[in-house]
């Protein structure tokens, strides 16, 4: 009799010991792909269009892997058929994981784009303008390499009137991710107003620093604009899709990050013709608004108004002497008239005419009936005058 430890233990056993199922590759599809957290060991089904086989790799050879598993994924394992006793359960021991129809590199850069893709990454929104005239131009790359030599000589040719900032990073190897980035930060906070950061041609092995997750990250929360210059014209890395700008060269860089002084001096001369013109043509129009208002000043200076005051003054003066003397002139006519009219009714006129005037006492007689036979009356004649007695009255 035998127990049930004992037989998962011998199928183990004739297992290992069968060379068919040591060291094998095998190709499926991935299914109910799970990692564990903690334990960093990776479980999964792989799979066919007619069977299925649990398998397993643990966490030391996960490590390894360049990209990260996904369920639908086609694949290529190597590894080891064994029992796992407790169950009682064969199943596949996996030591790597080649993705079907492409290297592993290739996969995980794929992954790691679409990544940061969503993360936004790469969005032409969070793109920042290179600045028109930088005082500072910082450039991250090998001081020993070519890419540091080309952009010197660019901007000393081009651009004199900039500050080149180079600092030192390593460009390949497994410390390059953390030279690059460390690089940034330091041209970052040496107050540089764009920062080049790049290196020379090479395979896309020697390019793989430009391609990792932290240089992605370093570029994008840079303060300052950032140009990619990695030295390769068709495929682009991601830290070309990250930075602000790409340049397929360091090259190119260099005459991207500034402008050339020839064409600012171009420019200044353009701009000296077109202001000397506009201040020829605003003093022309100053000059000529200056001989408006002086005509217009003459016409309403004080001068003048008194001058036409004093015109006015001496035309109102003769027209009211005018008036004046016409006025006199009918009121003398007035007086003549109503002095005419009183003298031919004045008492003197009708006596000078043979009338006379009778008095008794103070009062005027103009009847017979007033007075008596010896009334004394006094008579007035147009000239003189004399006293009567009355002997008879009728």
């Amino acid at each position: 009799m035998i127990t049930v430890t004992q037989i998962n233990r011998y199928i183990g056993s004739v297992l290992k010991n069968d060379r068919n199922l040591q060291g094998i590759m095998v190709r499926g599809e991935i299914s109910n792909y799970v990692k564990h957290f903690r334990s960093g060991h990776v479980y999964f089904t792989l799979k066919d269009a007619e069977s299925a086989i649990k398998a397993v790799m643990f966490a030391n050879s996960a490590a390894r892997l360049k990209f990260e598993p996904e369920d639908g994924m086609s694949v290529i394992v190597s590894g080891s058929i064994s029992v796992y006793e407790r169950d009682g359960a064969y199943q596949l021991y996996v030591n790597d994981i080649i993705p079907e129809g492409k290297g592993a590199a290739v996969a995980a850069l794929e992954q790691l784009k679409n990544k940061l893709q969503k993360e936004g990454i790469f969005d032409t929104a969070h793109k920042r303008p290179i600045p028109a005239m930088p005082k500072k131009i910082g450039a991250v790359t090998s001081l020993g390499g070519a890419a540091v030599r080309d952009i010197i000589n660019v901007l000393s040719r081009r651009y004199p009137l900039g500050e080149i900032y180079a600092v030192n990073a390593l460009v390949q190897g497994e410390a390059a991710a953390d030279s690059v980035c460390r690089g940034i930060l330091r041209a970052e906070a040496a107050g540089c107003d764009v920062i080049i950061v790049g290196r020379g041609g090479g395979s896309s092995e020697d390019l793989g620093v430009f391609n990792t997750e932290k240089v992605a990250y370093a570029v994008y929360n840079c303060k300052v604009p950032v140009i990619s210059a990695v030295g390769h014209e068709t495929d682009f890395t991601i830290a070309d899709l990250a930075a602000d700008l790409r340049a397929p060269t360091p090259s190119a860089a260099a005459e991207l990050a500034a402008p050339d002084i020839t064409l600012l001096y171009e420019k200044i001369s353009l701009f000296e013709h077109r202001l000397g013109k506009a201040a020829g043509d605003q003093l022309d129009k100053a000059a000529d608004r200056f001989i408006a208002l002086n005509a217009r000043l003459a016409t309403q200076s004080p001068e003048k108004r008194l001058r036409l005051n004093a015109e006015k003054l001496s035309s109102a003066e003769k027209r009211m002497e005018a008036a004046y003397l016409r006025y006199l002139d009918r009121y003398e006519r007035m007086l003549a008239e109503k002095a005419a009219r009183l003298d031919s009714l004045s008492p003197l006129k009708v006596l000078s005419r043979g009338y006379s005037l009778v008095y008794k006492g103070e009062k005027l007689l103009n009847s017979s009936e007033i007075i008596e036979k010896g009334d004394k009356v006094r008579i007035s004649f147009g000239s003189g005058g004399a006293e009567a007695e009355i002997k008879d009255k009728w």
